[in-house]
């Protein structure tokens, strides 16, 4: 039976409306950013990456702010990282006291900061630590655990083939999501579907597609080509919520000018509320730029608009800012 994008299904007996999942998204995915993904149809979301560490020890800014789940926002699951299985183990059971409905482990993350604590990518060539950690984070939480990871460190390299297969066969994990790409490539690169296609034929479990995903098209193609059980968006849906109702049916044509700038206030506002306007004023400015691109203002214009939006003082000047950026702004002297 061919499967669609718009099908249900279950993982780890969680159920999930359609085939279109929020990836992780490191330093963004917060509550509100998944939120929004549930507006525009996502049938799962997935929060950024939460270090098992901070949880485990109660940071207090990372158990208020980074496990805030939003009553709408269920399906949920939220993402862990970390190398130590008891410490994974306790950080799981907060995380499931949290109001989560599944697990995620982080297993694919290339940055070094994180690799050299044996976490993320690391564990890739680990895989017997990789299944201690998948283990300890289903006792701790009760919860379906899935694994996120990359194919290999390096060209040559498929560390991260053989670890899925343990993950899959001795950890008990309810799915996996592939990135097929090494994690010295980061983002860039063509990804190996083909890699991914073996995968999901060989494995037991659900396996998702992450990795070039930018377009509707390019998911649409992903999902055929591997035969996953559903698709991650992760860059492409960063400005672009509306990729999420393309996917699914929803919607053809590309948003207009107050649609954008409407989704633009709204977050503002969520991010005010989330963490006041000083913070805000400041962890905003990694968003404009989406918005700004989506907007797609004569080259020009974008370029002062987008260095306006980096110094500007307040959350009620950037929104100024951005409602006037059709009008054409006066020459410097």
């Amino acid at each position: 039976m061919n499967r669609t994008l718009t099908d249900d299904w279950t993982l780890g007996g969680v159920r999930i409306p359609n085939r279109v999942v929020l990836a992780p998204l490191a330093g963004i995915g917060n509550w509100f950013v998944r939120l929004q993904a549930k507006r525009y149809g996502a049938g799962l979301v997935v929060s950024e990456m939460v270090s098992s560490f901070a949880v485990h020890y109660r940071n207090e800014r990372t158990c208020r702010e980074l496990l805030r789940i939003h009553p709408d926002e269920h399906p949920v699951s939220m993402q862990l990282f970390g190398h130590d299985p008891d410490v994974m183990a306790s950080a799981a059971e907060r995380v499931a006291a949290a109001g989560a409905d599944l697990i995620d482990l982080n297993m694919g993350c290339p940055v070094p900061k994180v690799c050299k604590t044996g976490a993320g990518a690391a564990l890739l060539d680990d895989p017997a630590r990789a299944v201690a950690l998948a283990r300890a984070a289903a006792k701790g939480s009760g919860l379906p655990v899935t694994v996120k990871l990359r194919t290999g460190l390096r060209p040559g390299d498929d560390s991260g083939v053989n670890t899925a297969r343990a993950l899959a066969h001795d950890a008990g994990v309810a799915g996996l999501s592939i990135h097929p790409r090494h994690a010295s490539q980061r983002h860039k690169g063509k990804p190996d579907y083909a890699l991914a296609r073996g995968l999901v034929d060989e494995l037991p479990v659900p396996v998702l597609i992450s990795g070039g995903l930018q377009t509707a098209d390019k998911a649409r193609a992903a999902f055929a080509q591997t035969g996953a059980a559903g698709v991650l968006l992760a860059r492409g849906s960063l400005g672009n919520p509306w990729l999420f109702e393309q996917l699914l049916g929803r919607r053809s044509a590309e948003p207009d000018r107050d649609e954008i700038l409407a989704e633009l206030d709204w977050i503002i506002e969520c991010a005010r509320e989330h963490m006041g306007d000083e913070r805000a004023t400041r962890y905003l400015r990694k968003f404009y730029p989406w918005y700004v691109e989506r907007l797609a203002p004569p080259p020009a214009l974008a370029k002062q608009l987008q260095a306006a939006l980096q110094t500007a003082p307040s959350l009620e000047a950037a929104g100024e800012l951005l409602h006037d950026a059709h009008v054409p702004v006066a020459p410097t002297a």
